[in-house]
């Protein structure tokens, strides 16, 4: 059973940073592409990140390219989101995904 549990998030300043991370279980972590994504209040859901399984390719939303960095430990089964710069525009739930399942997400809220 694929289980996925995010943590790391919270209130944090405008131009503050937050490492968010991604404990995987129940399958195969290491030949498996992995995402973030979030949503916000009233919004739909959307990719902010991707790697692949070697860590070797990512691709990240325009709206957080050159901020964020996805990366991957395959011998922890955990992935992680770094995220410099942050703004209000960021705040939002973020969601770890892994073979059509998603994590219960975790809330990042940048406010003053």
């Amino acid at each position: 059973q694929v289980q996925l549990v995010e943590s790391g998030g919270g209130l944090v300043q405008p131009g503050g940073s937050l490492r968010l991370s991604c404990a995987a279980s129940g399958f195969a972590f290491r030949s498996s592409g992995m995402s973030w994504y979030r949503q916000a209040p009233g919004n739909e859901r959307e990719l902010v990140a991707v790697i692949n399984t070697f860590g070797s390719s990512t691709y990240y939303a325009d709206s957080v390219k050159g901020r964020f960095t996805i990366s991957r430990d395959n011998a922890k089964n955990t992935m992680y989101l770094q995220m410099n710069s942050l703004n209000p525009e960021d705040t939002a739930v973020y969601y770890c995904s892994a073979r059509n399942t998603w994590g219960q997400g975790t809330q990042v809220t940048v406010s003053s």
